[in-house]
């Protein structure tokens, strides 16, 4: 079976290769304010997932310094014909004022350049009026959300301090698809006290969704300095995946998703300077050489 990834798939749709521009939206948590819990997820980082992210306040002026970081991976598509994602991705996008929000993601959706939004954000956080603004905006361009899932198992959940159900997750699930909206799922590789049939039975959850999944994002587990799971981690060492083992699960979470779900990412990059494990995923160059050459032996691409 052959994998659809996503970089293939906007090339195929676009003509040209879609960077991404990660942007901010000026959003917090309520998994950090008390709403629904405190100090965030445990593995979430104070730049909330975003460590990459600009950090500047006006829209026009994070998308043109994020074209700029991008723009020379572009050399050979006319500068007037290059198109982007605009990428909302930390901490959730969709806690905060509507009116500044509806405004943002408007005039974000409206630029030329733009031709996908794309907001991550949590699926207890989207109110009666932003699935309306949301519907309304996809007819403009594309939407995607993506929803930081991470796992199936609630003891896992509990662990890892998500503070919600999955049954929170299927209602917003199902409520996004009846809107129309891509939706794309986030799964974290190697929680604590997760087993490997932990790991796949999360995958296949997501594998038996109806309508399907549009697009999933399988994700190493990093340990970063300055979060809980890395105090956890320092009283209480848990298992951490080797390239190889994390290679071998990623496979199997591969030949269990059905052919038509886009592959959105198959690691993910820990910001070196926060890095604490595992230590072989700071050298992106050997893991993605590994996973492509295993990837390329197992027929995934």
């Amino acid at each position: 079976m052959k994998i659809k990834t996503i970089s293939e798939e906007l090339k195929r749709i676009y003509g040209q290769k879609i960077y991404k521009l990660s942007l901010q939206s000026g959003c917090s948590c309520p998994n950090r304010d008390g709403t629904v819990g405190l100090g965030g997820c445990s593995f979430c980082s104070m730049g909330g997932s975003g460590d990459f992210a600009s950090k500047v306040d006006s829209i026009d002026k994070q998308i043109e310094e994020a074209r700029a970081r991008v723009d020379n991976k572009m050399s050979g598509v006319d500068p007037t014909e290059r198109k982007y994602i605009a990428y909302f991705q930390s901490f959730t996008n969709t806690y905060g004022d509507f009116q500044h929000l509806k405004e943002l993601f408007t005039a974000t959706i409206n630029r030329p350049e733009i031709v996908i939004l794309s907001i991550g954000t949590r699926p207890d956080s989207i109110t009666d009026e932003m699935f309306l603004l949301l519907e309304k905006l996809n007819k403009i361009k594309p939407v995607w959300i993506e929803l930081g899932l991470q796992t199936v198992h609630e003891r896992t959940a509990e662990r890892i301090n998500r503070c919600y159900p999955l049954s929170t997750f299927e209602n917003t699930y199902l409520r996004l698809k009846k809107c129309g909206i891509t939706v794309i799922t986030h799964v974290i590789l190697g929680l604590p006290g997760e087993t490997h049939e932990d790991m796949y039975e999360t995958v296949r959850y997501l594998s038996n969704l109806n309508p399907p999944l549009d697009g999933i994002k399988l994700q190493l587990l990093h340990i970063l300095k300055d979060t809980r799971l890395y105090d956890e981690y320092q009283e209480n060492p848990f298992h951490i995946m080797t390239l190889p083992e994390y290679t071998e699960v990623l496979l199997e979470c591969l030949r269990i998703l059905p052919e038509e779900t886009i592959i959105h990412r198959l690691t993910g990059d820990g910001p070196k300077k926060l890095l604490v494990e595992p230590s072989w995923s700071a050298n992106k160059k050997v893991v993605m050489n590994t996973i492509n050459k295993a990837l390329r032996e197992n027929g995934f691409i």
